[in-house]
């Protein structure tokens, strides 16, 4: 049996349970059953589920809107019933914390949000002035909802002002977002939509902050805990800009440069991550390491969409190559606190994951195809929270204790 047969026969049975409530703690199966969460174990946990939630929101937000733009109606209604799910998955998690009553609360308020980011973008889609400006005015009106929801909820460790001005942010990136796709500005589109990621993402670091009680927050100043949040968010990026740049070439869109770039982007903030951790060799080797996988994932792509399978196949073969160096560069990395055999595995599902999310995207099979990914973007959390403890044991007391934008002390993001 092929690898690529394999790799299917293992996706129809896959459930990815995250552990720790990384990335929603949800289980996502296909078929777009609602995931489950369970209550957060440590105040550490919920908030990186904040976090991962939040940030997932944004992309699902913005594709759902993109989709109405280009008119691909199929496609829309799958991203808005993962938009759904992602709402339900951050639904649970508020209901951990402050109950059912004020769970429901929050779904109804979020979903109308989904709703007016639906309803603007079919105004952009139909160049109905009308549409957006009442779509506009709906959100408004969510922005200062969830300001008032939060402050309460918080009991006044989130000041509404605070809250609202966060809320419209958010807002903005996604309109800003679809104003600019739609114009065909799919550099800047993506620049918004990596930025409205980024905001969101750490965002649900300032609610945990909130919502958790002061008691529990020391929780998240730990240098083990910013670590894993960090990696959570740079490898759940690679995540979701990977799946845009496949979908991207294989339509043969005209975003796929763009998204290739944001993609890049991407590779050199890891890069430069790496570098704040173990100095400029180390990450050199890990950019031309990572540049590679990517660049196979592509490869397969583009076989996929010229429906060549010499081309699959290829790079099927060397992604193999990459993945017993990448476990080999980790496992040294670390001091051999991450096994080979071990990092090989998580990396071979990695790989099949993101392939079989391309093959279902190319056979129009889109719920599939949002449901791999979703599976996908959560099983990198939990490779985040390993490395994150792997890293931490390994540097000790050199551990960075910096701002998230500089990957918590140091170079990130100026590598390369």
């Amino acid at each position: 049996m092929s690898r690529q047969a394999w790799c299917r026969r293992t996706l129809a049975v896959l459930v990815v349970v995250l552990t720790g409530l990384v990335a929603g703690h949800a289980a996502v199966a296909r078929g777009g059953r609602f995931p489950t969460v369970a209550a957060p174990a440590t105040p550490g946990d919920a908030a990186v589920a904040l976090q991962a939630a939040l940030g997932y929101h944004s992309v699902l937000a913005a594709d759902m809107m993109r989709s109405r733009i280009r008119g691909d109606e199929e496609l829309a209604r799958a991203a808005e019933n993962a938009v759904g799910r992602n709402t339900d998955v951050m639904r649970q998690l508020v209901g951990a914390l402050l109950g059912a009553d004020r769970a429901e609360q929050f779904r109804l308020l979020w979903t109308a949000h989904v709703t007016a980011l639906a309803n603007y973008s079919r105004g952009v889609a139909d160049e109905d002035n009308g549409a957006r400006d009442a779509a506009r005015s709906a959100l408004s009106t969510f922005e200062g909802d969830l300001a008032g929801f939060l402050a309460a909820g918080s009991q006044g460790r989130l000041p509404r002002d605070a809250a609202a001005a966060a809320a419209y942010l958010h807002v903005d990136h996604l309109m800003q977002q679809a104003d600019a796709y739609a114009a065909g500005d799919y550099a800047r589109a993506d620049q918004i939509y990596r930025e409205g990621y980024a905001h969101t993402f750490e965002l649900g670091e300032t609610i945990a902050n909130a919502l958790i009680g002061p008691a529990a927050v020391k929780a998240l100043r730990a240098p083990a805990w910013r670590l894993r949040s960090q990696l959570t968010r740079l490898l759940g990026e690679h995540v979701v800009l990977v799946v845009a740049a496949t979908r991207a070439g294989a339509t043969n869109g005209p975003d796929f440069a763009a998204a290739g770039e944001a993609v890049n982007a991407n590779t050199r903030d890891l890069a430069g991550a790496v570098d704040t951790l173990f100095g400029a060799a180390a990450a050199q080797r890990f950019q031309s390491l990572w540049a590679d996988h990517v660049e196979q994932v592509m490869a397969y792509t583009g076989g996929v969409a010229a429906g060549d399978a010499t081309r699959r196949e290829a790079a099927i073969e060397a992604l193999g190559g990459f993945e017993k160096q990448f476990a080999a560069f980790l496992s040294s990395a670390t001091g051999g606190r991450l096994p080979v055999a071990d990092l090989a595995r998580t990396l071979v599902m990695h790989d099949q994951m993101l392939l079989a999310q391309v093959d279902s995207f190319a056979a129009k099979q889109y719920e599939q195809a949002q449901d791999s990914a979703y599976s996908t973007y959560g099983h990198m959390g939990d490779v985040a929270g390993q490395l994150a403890g792997a890293f931490t044991g390994t540097l000790g007391d050199r551990a960075p204790k910096g701002g998230s934008q500089t990957g918590y002390g140091g170079t990130a993001g100026h590598h390369g």
